[in-house]
C-alpha cells in the first residue's frame, strides 16, 4: 500500500528559505527563519502557502 502524504521541499515567500515539511501536516508549519506560515491544516492535505521545490521520496 503507498502512502498517502510525502514529504516535500518548500521555499518560503518572505525570506527565501527552504524546508522540509510534510504534505500531511494536522498543524501550521511556520519558517524556522521569519517565523512565516508555510502550511495550513484542512482536512486531508495540507493548504501549502509556500512555493513547492521539490517533492521527497
Amino acid at each position: 500500500m503507498k502512502p498517502t502524504h510525502r514529504f516535500i521541499k518548500v521555499r518560503c515567500q518572505g525570506c527565501k528559505n527552504e524546508q522540509n515539511i510534510f504534505e500531511g501536516a494536522t498543524t501550521k508549519v511556520k519558517c524556522l527563519v521569519c517565523d512565516a506560515t508555510l502550511a495550513e491544516p484542512k482536512g486531508g492535505k495540507a493548504d501549502i502557502k509556500a512555493r513547492v521545490v521539490e517533492v521527497l521520496n
